[in-house]
């Protein structure tokens, strides 16, 4: 990896770093539900692109992998979430 490359990914883990600890702030301190779940949706998504600036840095598929899993249980959480808020209950 060159140094330009190994500096950038460095930046851009520390960049979603702070991102991910305001979303974390949100996440506690949101006004209301529709605020936390937002708060929570974006902390998947930038839990998901830390994984794959990790893939890239570590030069390792196992990353990809973890990322689509991440993204897939963040997807059905938010719709779970989504649901629950909607109508009261996840399952019918």
């Amino acid at each position: 990896m060159t140094s330009l490359l190994s500096a950038a990914v460095t930046a851009t883990l520390l960049m979603y770093a702070l991102a991910m600890a305001l979303a974390l702030v949100r996440l506690l301190r949101g006004p209301s539900a529709q605020d936390r779940v937002l708060a929570l949706d974006f902390t998947y998504v930038l839990g998901m692109l830390l994984m794959l600036v990790l893939a890239i840095r570590y030069d390792s598929p196992m990353y990809f992998e973890g990322a689509l899993l991440m993204a897939l249980f963040g997807f059905v959480g938010s719709m779970a979430l989504a649901k629950f808020l909607l109508r009261g209950e996840v399952i019918e």
